[in-house]
């Protein structure tokens, strides 16, 4: 069953242009920016599409910071 605000996200994504979604990733993208994420817009998008599908930001953010670490000791 889906909660009221899953509802009203797919009610917006449903009625977004092209244009309007290009606008939202963009400052999306500009606030990792800010925040030094290291994301580009590709990653971001992704952990985005993730997310959408349930996917627990905070374990999400976990597991980037982990493959970060384990990436770094192999250098």
């Amino acid at each position: 069953m889906a909660s009221s605000s899953d509802t009203g996200l797919n009610s917006v994504r449903e009625t977004m242009d092209g244009k309007t979604c290009l606008t939202a990733y963009l400052l999306l993208l500009e606030i990792s920016r800010l925040l030094n994420t290291g994301l580009d817009m590709e990653s971001l998008s992704i952990c985005v599409r993730l997310c959408e599908q349930g996917i627990n930001p905070e374990a999400l953010s976990s597991v980037i910071k982990e493959l970060r670490k384990a990436s770094e000791s192999l250098k």
